[in-house]
């Protein structure tokens, strides 16, 4: 069969072009006398999302498709496996919703972006027992006809009237007209390189209860990015609204952090009992208000549908301490909720954007936790897309919607540190987590793209110290209305960002066998050190004094061994002087822990980590988190919401710490790229009693569990076939394991 869809599909479009969510549908017709149905294939693609199904069946199990890509450029087509389904007389249908293309991005009121009507393509490819192949396609003879919805968007929500057509709407012989074909460019298409969105786990209602205004509230336990399914059982025409958001605040529905999406579904009961889903929309929330409900809402009437790309979980991490358990949960929880299609910032507000500053921070912790190979690859070919039609600038988020708006005083649309040094750490950290030199080679072309467009930014005095920066973005000690107010210097922090992209580069091209361009940035991370080291760094103090340029320089390289023992102890200084409260942001936080252990400072990361006094990683736990927070302090500690115009309780950046935990506490770092020779090396402290850590890796799982006996450090290492490891202990002494075994040594 083929790979994609046939020429002859046309994109369809609904005869009425108003309507919020149209149906389409046509018979399918089989070619006779050519025996059984051997084999069936469905391709589909469109603008907005879509539901196919086959005599009310759904095809797959995927929702929100064809997801949201740089449209422009790629629209991506599903491909499913219809065998089973397929016979001569069977309904062919989509549902059909405004997503991404057609519906509200971003916080400044972009509607209709890629496109002012909603429509589908497809083809439906069947090969017969004698090899005759009849391809059923979009086109002539479909139509389209109104659903139940009446309105949809993704940070709206979706109003539901279930009066309007019978819950298998196929058979309905009202409302259908014949459908319209609109132009498309085939060229488009492009299959998924990673996973659909699809539902995941279901929760029930921990809690239901009277809020002092009088208003029903549900507490589903857990921050989540989804819907909730209700099963309506009300008198024809009763109304019911759920609004949704993360957090309670004065013991009511916090919505302030919404912004203007309004984040609630409608349902319209038609009488007869049946279960329902705004499969159209998506919410990032724990808490429900419920109005209109006939009679009393019982727990079973309401399920929280978990949604997410559908990731094959790969780490594990536990420790003695539960608050950096509930730490590592929150981190897993905030990876799904934002693993959404694209990685995102958020999934409650009116944002949900693939920032590229939040994944290129966070990549080495997403890489452990679940594959996420193929969803990301799928996504750096949009960084591609949009980078090559811009001049090899990498966007703030991509798909880049932000592209449509007028420009921000003072943000420039040009490249920045660590958001646009996604192009360059993204795909090293996926050849780091699994091995695959293909994906370098592949996410060559935007790597070297980035790196020579900031070549042309830089100063005379060789440092990238001009134009917009979000730098330090969050910086604690900045104030809630100007969160670009940080401590660390936005030129020291971008050079050193810069180098670090660089060094990479020059690592990736002398993988890749290309010499010239080694030879080429191995030059210009030499200049560049040197640049950073003559007017940033003076006898181990570096420019601007705190702990992220600190952690920066540290961590990329940036200083001459007396220096970086210089720094080290400066850092470790500048932690005590703040009772090891954090004072880093998106920049520093993922470096800043791992500079102190590297400098000898171990125990003062141990108090990073364990400290619960705000600012700090556990200070959210204490306040009842389930995921990771946007602001350091997003909810302060009188149970007010932050009163900054923007804060969410699901941002997964801060917990770019899991990767420390990972390496540092658990043990278990890779010494070779895709996990095939291992460094085990825990490094206990903090009063912490054991810790065990686990990989599936490409060669298997991998797993390192230690634990304090006594005097001693137990350490049981258990290794696949194929895998080598290096057993490191805390005074520095090796030694080479080639399979499972148990060490032991000094506590």
């Amino acid at each position: 069969m083929s790979d994609g869809l046939s020429t002859d599909a046309q994109m369809i479009t609904a005869a009425d072009a108003t309507d919020p969510a149209p149906l389409f549908r046509t018979t399918l017709a089989l070619d006779p006398g050519h025996g059984d149905v051997r084999s069936a294939r469905l391709r589909a693609s469109g603008y907005g999302v879509f539901e196919a199904s086959i005599d009310g069946r759904p095809v797959s199990e995927a929702v929100l498709s064809p997801g949201w890509s740089s449209y422009e450029w790629r629209l991506r087509h599903t491909d499913d496996d219809v065998t089973a389904l397929v016979r001569d007389g069977a309904v062919l249908g989509f549902a059909v919703g405004n997503g991404w293309a057609r519906g509200r991005l971003g916080s400044r009121g972009l509607k209709d972006v890629y496109s002012d009507r909603l429509g589908v393509i497809a083809d439906l490819e069947v090969e017969f027992a004698d090899g005759h192949r009849q391809h059923l396609v979009t086109g002539e003879g479909w139509e389209s006809g109104p659903s139940r919805t009446l309105a949809n968007d993704l940070y709206d929500g979706q109003h539901i009237d279930t009066r309007r057509r019978p819950a298998d709407p196929w058979a309905d012989p009202d409302g259908w007209q014949p459908a319209t074909t609109m132009a498309f460019d085939h060229a488009l298409l492009t299959p998924y390189l990673g996973p659909q969105v699809r539902r995941h786990e279901e929760l029930s209602p921990q809690r239901i209860w009277t809020s002092p205004s009088g208003r029903t509230l549900v507490d589903f336990g857990q921050n989540l990015a989804g819907w909730i399914r209700v099963r309506l059982s009300g008198p024809a025409g009763t109304e019911i609204t759920i609004r949704h958001a993360e957090v309670l605040e004065h013991e009511e529905l916090g919505t302030r952090p919404l912004r203007s999406a309004r984040a609630t579904d409608t349902f319209v009961c038609s009488g007869e009992v049946e279960e329902v889903e705004p499969t159209f929309t998506f919410h990032g929330f724990r808490y429900a208000e419920v109005s209109g409900w006939p009679g009393e809402l019982r727990p079973e009437d309401l399920t929280a549908v978990v949604v997410h790309s559908d990731l094959h979980r790969l780490g594990h991490f536990r420790c003695s301490d539960e608050r950096v358990n509930q730490l590592h949960d929150n981190v897993v929880w905030s990876q799904k909720g934002n693993f959404l299609d694209l990685p995102t910032d958020c999934p409650q507000r009116d944002e949900r954007l693939g920032w590229t500053g939040d994944i290129a921070a966070f990549v080495p912790t997403a890489t452990f936790l679940f594959d996420v190979q193929g969803f990301l690859l799928d996504w750096m070919a949009d960084v591609e897309a949009e980078a090559s039609h811009n001049d090899g600038i990498v966007p703030f988020v991509v798909p880049d919607v932000l592209k449509y708006e007028a420009p921000r005083p003072g943000r420039d649309r040009n490249s920045t540190c660590l958001w646009s040094d996604a192009a360059v750490w993204v795909p090293w950290a996926l050849w780091q987590g699994y091995g695959d030199l293909g994906v370098l080679e592949r996410c060559y072309p935007t790597m070297t793209g980035h790196v020579r467009h900031v070549r042309g930014l830089l100063s005379d005095n060789g440092l990238w110290d001009t134009g917009f920066q979000f730098a330090d973005w969050l910086d604690p000690t900045a104030p809630p209305d100007d969160p670009f107010r940080a401590k660390a210097d936005p030129g020291v922090v971008a050079t050193a960002c810069y180098y670090r992209s660089v060094d990479l580069l020059r690592r990736t091209a002398e993988l890749l066998g290309r010499t010239d361009d080694a030879a080429e940035f191995g030059q210009l991370a030499d200049d560049l050190r040197a640049a950073f080291q003559r007017h940033y760094v003076s006898d181990g103090v570096v420019a601007s004094d705190c702990p992220t340029v600190y952690a920066l320089a540290i961590c990329f390289g940036l200083l001459e061994p007396s220096d970086e023992t210089a720094a080290g102890a400066r850092l470790a200084e500048l932690a005590a002087e703040n009772d090891h409260r954090v004072a880093t942001g998106f920049a520093g936080t993922p470096f800043v822990c791992d500079a102190l252990t590297r400098t000898g400072h171990l125990d003062v990361a141990y108090r990073l980590l364990l400290q619960t006094e705000n600012p700090s990683w556990l200070y959210p736990v204490t306040m009842g988190a389930t995921t990771i927070w946007e602001r350091w302090d997003s909810m302060l500690p009188d149970g007010t919401i932050n009163p900054g115009q923007m804060t969410s309780f699901n941002h997964y950046a801060f917990g770019a710490v899991a990767d420390w935990l990972h390496r540092v506490v658990g043990g278990l770092a890779p010494l070779e790229p895709g996990y095939r020779r291992v460094l085990v090396a825990p490094r206990p402290g903090g009063g912490l009693t054991s810790a065990s850590t686990a990989l599936e890796t490409p060669q298997g799982r991998v797993e390192v569990a230690w634990e304090v006996s006594g005097a001693e450090v137990q350490v049981e290492v258990m290794l696949p076939a194929g895998v080598t490891a290096v057993a490191e202990r805390p005074d520095g002494q090796r030694e080479e394991l080639t399979a499972s075994t148990r060490l032991s040594w000094p506590a």
